[in-house]
Formats: structure tokens, sequence, C-alpha cells
């Protein structure tokens, strides 16, 4: 390979550019950022280089944040890595990719009870993820609303939808891409999910749907399809309305068949109209693949379906997204039929065990209270009994030096004071990884204990700027400012007169305790 310089020496080293030193063996120049080269760069150089600074991310089999899959067979990878150059919306060109999407549709629809005759074909879809499968879903449902209420001569422009408060942001999405007003159910403490009777009870004649998410972000926690199609039929019954109900079952359409089948939450509940679920959650495939299926043909209103032919035969259509890889349809398709609903309960099952005695490692610390329930998708959620000295924020932190990345986290409305932290067991977290988390988890409990509180850390960072500016007065970040107002509320707040005495009392105390802390 021969040796590429610059053709000018006048470039500056700077923010703005990018130098390898293992890349300088090819290269001898730096490169912009932000505006594409001059020149080409040596393929031994490009690919160095930014395997250099993707060394910088974490490792995705530690990162408890995510719900989207990390781990596959190598036979999987391999079918992934042949059908790279494969775009799936080419369908005359790729038909047996199309077939093997037909037959995920029809193996999901079935999973979830959808009431499909021998030899019929369900009705559904392959998305990019959930968010693209609920706006589908979403606007079904509001042309579906729009087309009664002009066949009744009734307004049909101001549509309402209900969720709790702790749907995912696509909902919320959805609902301003679309021009959908969104009706959030808040939650309560102690009781973080939609709670099904509040609402029912905001619905009216204006309300295309109600979803209920199976498997929470926040707690992993299922709400109670069941009770809130029983309460909305009674309600629909009463007001003549024929409102329908959504599940966002993107993190537990594959958990709760398999482990939980006594739960009542799909398509046996007479108003659960679609679903949708993420393939690269717990469908156990790379990001990128989620699914929404219909109850049947009359659910999907017909004029939303395309019909394309430009690229060879017509092509009925239903996505927002057009072109997309086929790799993920296909690593789906291996999914289902390698692990068949055995191989996936065995699997879920693990995972159920994993989280029930990490939850018990996490609870036995004695520093923690759980937030997530049993029965739901393979979390736990815990937050910190008392947060007074270290809080969620700081674990965090404190955790990614072990090389975990655990997010801390506020509560939907009106939980928005509880501060938690979350751990999504996947299939890839075994049981010495739940070991080893729980031992980092001391350790950083152990030295955040160590540490001065965040009060006294507060009044150091006070005390010594104030000494600093005695000598050097110089303009202060926000931060000071709020350490320097801390350090004000505890050493010199404002009292009545005859509460003199006893601030001065105080005062002595604080200075006790900033020299028993080294402050002074």
């Amino acid at each position: 390979m021969a040796l590429t310089t610059c053709k000018s020496m006048k470039e500056t080293r700077g923010h703005n550019t990018i130098d390898s030193m293992f890349a300088s063996r090819y290269v001898q120049c730096e490169l912009p950022k932000f505006s594409m080269p001059d020149h080409e760069t040596p393929k031994e150089a490009a690919y160095q280089i930014i395997s250099d600074e993707l060394m910088l991310d974490g490792n995705p089999r530690l990162n408890l944040a995510s719900f989207v899959t990390t781990w596959m067979e190598p036979e999987c990878d391999k079918l992934i890595m042949t059908a790279l150059n494969k775009n799936y919306i080419d369908m005359d060109e790729y038909p047996i990719t199309t077939e093997l999407q037909d037959r995920c549709v029809n193996m999901v629809a079935r999973l979830f009870n959808a009431p499909i005759e021998e030899g019929v074909q369900a009705v559904g879809a392959g998305t990019v993820g959930s968010s693209e499968a609920i706006m589908l879903a979403g606007l079904a449902f509001k042309r579906k609303w729009q087309n009664e209420r002009k066949a009744a001569g009734l307004p049909w422009d101001k549509p309402n939808m209900v969720t709790g408060a702790n749907v995912q942001v696509c909902w919320e999405k959805f609902a301003r891409y679309f021009e959908v007003e969104l009706r959030e159910v808040k939650l309560k403490e102690h009781y973080y999910v939609m709670d099904p009777t509040e609402a029912v009870e905001l619905c009216d004649e204006n309300t295309i749907c109600v979803c209920a998410i199976l498997g929470s972000t926040y707690n992993g926690e299922f709400e109670d399809v069941e009770l809130l199609n029983d309460l909305l039929e009674k309600k629909n019954a009463e007001k003549g309305w024929h409102i329908p109900i959504h599940v966002d079952a993107a993190s537990g359409g594959f958990i709760a068949p398999f482990i939980y089948p006594d739960i009542v939450w799909d398509f046996r509940l007479p108003l659960v109209k679609s679903i949708n679920v993420s393939g690269h959650k717990y469908g156990l495939v790379y990001a990128g693949i989620g699914w929404v299926v219909w109850r049947n043909k009359e659910d999907l209103p017909e004029e939303l379906v395309f019909h394309v032919n430009y690229l060879g035969a017509d092509q009925p259509t239903f996505t927002l997204n057009f072109s997309k890889g086929a790799s993920q349809v296909i690593a789906q398709y291996y999914q289902l039929i390698r692990l068949g609903f055995a191989g996936y309960r065995s699997i879920m099952t693990n995972c159920a065990m994993n989280a029930k005695i990490l939850t018990q490692a996490i609870e036995s610390i004695g520093r923690f209270r759980i937030l997530s329930k049993e029965v739901g998708v393979p979390v736990v959620a815990f937050s910190l009994i008392d947060s007074s000295d270290h809080d969620e924020y700081e674990i965090s932190d404190g955790l990614r030096r072990y090389g975990w990345t655990v997010p801390a986290y506020t509560m939907a409305p009106n939980a928005q004071h509880i501060t938690l932290l979350r751990v999504v067991v996947r299939e890839d977290f075994s049981r010495s990884l739940a070991d080893r988390l729980v031992t980092d988890i001391k350790r950083v409990l152990a030295s955040l204990d160590a540490r001065p509180s965040k009060l006294i850390e507060a009044v150091t960072v006070a005390v010594q700027r104030e000494s600093e500016e005695l000598h050097s007065p110089v303009a202060r970040t926000p931060e000071e400012v709020k350490a320097t107002a801390a350090f004000e509320a505890v050493v010199h707040p404002k009292k009545k007169k005859h509460h003199h005495s006893q601030s001065r009392g105080h005062g002595k105390k604080l200075h006790a305790l900033h020299k028993s802390n080294g402050v002074c």
C-alpha cells in the first residue's frame, strides 16, 4: 500500500479534524470531521480510523438499558450478511423474501390468537420497528373513525386517543405528527401503569382507540387489557360508540404467549383490533424489525393500502418507509422456525428466572425498593430507599466505570418524583453476569458511601469559591451559583430575631461538621 500524503501541508490540527496513530502507516494527513475530504482515503486507513473511534462505544452485551437484541447465532449472522444487499421492497425481484415476510405475519397473528381460518392470509406488515408499526395502526384507527363519522354526517376533525402517561414516546410522535389529541391517564404512587377505569372515563365520541401497553418501558409491567376490554364494552353499549383497543406489545408480545398463556390480552378480546410487536426485542432479532397485525381485513381501511407496479409487478404496500434491508425479515423467519414455540418458551422462561434471581439479589442489599413486577417483561426496576446522600444517577455513572450501562430516569407524570434504575434481562444476560452486576453495584455503593454527601459537597464548593472570590472575584458557572446558594441556605439562613441563638448553635454544629469532613 502506497503512503498517501496531503496535497497541502497547511492543514492545522484541531477539533474539526480526525487523526489516527495507526492509520499513519497509510495516510499522513488528517481528515475533516464535518465535510467530505478532497481526496480518497485508503481503505485500510478509513477502516482503522473508524475502528479506533468505535472502541469508545459501549459494549452492546453490557448495555442493560436496551430491550434490543444484541446476540444471534452465527448461522443467522451468515444469513444476514448474505442478504445485506437485498432491498425488501423489491418484491418482484426477491419473491422468496416476500414469501418469508408473509409467513412471519401469519405466525405472529396466529401467536396472538387472531381469528383466522386455515389457509387464510393474516392481515399485517413488517416494519422497521414498533414505532412505524404504531404509526400504521394509529392511521388505520383514525381513518376508520373518520369514515364512520362522515357516513353518519358527524364532525370528524377532532380525533383523540387515550393512553397511559407511561407510553413510549412514539405514541406522542403519532399524536403530534398526525394531529390526534393524546389523552393520558396519569400515574399514581405505587401504580405505574394505566388505570383502565380512568382510561374509559376519558373516552368520548371522538376517541379513535384506547392503547394498552403489554410491558411498560418504565418497569416492564403488563397493563390489564382484559379489564379495559370489559369496561370499554360496557361504555360502548351505553353510549352507542365503537371505540376499539390497540395493544402495544413491543416488549411483551414475545413474552406473554410463551410463559403467561393464561393472561388474556390479545385477539381473544373482541375489542382488540390491532397489535404491534418488536421483532428486535424479545423476538430475538437485531435492531430494525417490527410487526403490526390486525384482527381481520375490515380493520385496515383499503384506501390506506397502496398498489405500485414500477418494480415489475402489482405490489400492495402499507408502510411509512419504502426501501429497507431484507436481512432482518430473513433473520426473524430464521428465529421463528429455528426455535419454535418450545425454544421461545425456554428462552423466555430463563430470562424471567434470571430477572427473579437478580431482583432477589438487589433486594438483599437492603438499599433499594423494587418497582418492577414478577409477572411482566423480564426487567428489574429499582430505586434507592434513601437518596438523601447519593442518588440513582450517581449509581448509574459509577457502574459505567465497570463497563455497565444501567439507565437512571424518572417515572412518567404524576410519578416523576420517583427516580429509578432499570436492568433489562435479555437472552444474553447470564446468571454469572447478574452476579457480577450485583457485585459491582455493591462496589459503587461503597465508593459513594466513602464520599461526602451531596450537601457537604455543595457546601465545600461554595466555601472554596467564596474564599477564592475574596482574593480574585471572577464569573461563576450556574453550577457554582447553585452550590453557593445551598451554602448560604445552610450557613446563613434568614431567621427571626428570637431564633438567633438557635441559628448560632446550628452554625457551630455545621462548623464542627466541616472540620470533621475536612472542609475547612
